[in-house]
């Protein structure tokens, strides 16, 4: 999986007013949290964190704070504005190598069905899919095969199986399809 660099500057708990300060200087507060350490507060500039939120990809955050330290996290939560759709705030998780990272990838459909070739058509329903692996196990994204998806037929996140790779995705969550269409049904119908 790729990493992605950001820079963080260490900030103390303040009440509403410290945290909007914060938000009018450019930076984002953040919070990072787990594998048993104590929650560091931090900021990062919002432009630096528009690389990380306004994309498709997954990534593994390497955190270098201005405390001289650096850690490994993945994005936990998200909160933006209801109107602007700026970043409010930002909760990473630490990870490390040993234990396996929940993280959410995104789904890259490959082939051509069997069914939208016998003229049904292909919806994909799901866009990203929810994964758990070790830090060095853990792809880019995912790759399902419809070659053999036939008409009214589903593939859900249950059917899905990778080597080293748990898929923690809801089983019944509905990937991707491929329906009749209303001319097939109604050729159907007149023969």
């Amino acid at each position: 999986m790729q990493h992605f660099e950001l820079k963080g500057q260490i900030r103390q708990v303040g009440n509403k007013a410290v945290v909007k300060a914060y938000r009018k200087q450019g930076v984002v507060p953040c919070n990072l949290y787990g594998l048993g350490m104590e929650n560091i507060l931090f900021t990062v500039d919002e432009k630096e964190l528009k690389g990380l939120t306004h994309t498709p990809k997954s990534f593994i955050v390497d955190l270098v704070l201005d405390n001289g330290k650096t850690y490994n996290a993945v994005v936990h939560e998200l909160q933006f504005h209801p109107v602007n759709e700026r970043c409010l705030h930002v909760d990473f998780l630490a990870v490390n190598e040993e234990k396996p990272i929940a993280i959410k990838v995104p789904v890259i459909i490959s082939g051509h069905s069997v069914g939208v070739q016998q003229g049904g058509k292909f919806t994909q329903n799901s866009r990203f899919i929810r994964i758990s692996a070790l830090m060095k196990d853990l792809p880019d994204d995912v790759t399902v095969d419809i070659s053999n998806l036939g008409l009214d037929k589903k593939i859900k996140a249950g059917d899905l199986k990778f080597d080293k790779i748990s898929v923690i995705s809801d089983k019944d969550t509905i990937i991707c399809g491929v329906k009749s269409t209303r001319n097939m049904v109604a050729q159907e119908t007149a023969e």
